[in-house]
């Protein structure tokens, strides 16, 4: 399978803005993120990737044949828990179902467990959300549990699960 996570590149913007003008995907991710989204707000994003603290935050484009198709971040959390880092991912929606989440989470984990000191990445998908859940499963995360009534997301109150990987 051809997918591969590279740094953002500002001519980026015209395809992350189209991705994220999908209120599928925007229900699925947290919330901050504007709506109707614009190629301005893509700009903004990828300006604010590019100049992130490389050990703070881990934000890839992901490509399948060469195509922008999704994002990837990982995100290094604090003081004691300054080892441990939370993932969050989107895909483009014509190309759900294809495995690519699924590889683009496979390589960020191993690039971070070999290049950083990160004992410890989780996620916290929507109970929801089904196919978020399957895509951490098959990339080798264990459900540690759900988190009861745990978001309010469009008004509803939903739970979460909590999903680890942790360096072996």
């Amino acid at each position: 399978m051809d997918v591969k996570l590279r740094q953002w590149r500002l001519e980026d913007a015209e395809s992350l803005a189209g991705i994220l003008n999908n209120k599928k995907i925007l229900d699925n991710l947290r919330d901050g993120i504007p709506y109707p989204y614009t190629k301005k707000d893509a700009e903004d994003y990828i300006s604010f990737a590019l100049s992130a603290g490389r050990d703070s935050q881990y934000t890839w484009a992901v490509t399948y044949q060469g195509e922008l198709v999704g994002s990837l971040g990982v995100f290094r959390k604090d003081n004691i828990h300054r080892r441990t880092a939370e993932m969050g991912y989107y895909i483009a929606e014509p190309y759900w179902g294809r495995g690519i989440a699924t590889s683009a989470v496979r390589q960020a984990c191993s690039y971070l467990f070999e290049n950083t000191d990160l004992i410890r990445i989780f996620a916290e998908p929507f109970a929801r959300n089904t196919a978020s859940c399957r895509v951490l499963e098959k990339a080798g995360f264990t459900l540690e549990g759900v988190l009861r009534k745990n978001a309010v997301k469009n008004g509803e109150i939903l739970d979460m699960k909590l999903y680890s990987l942790v360096r072996e």
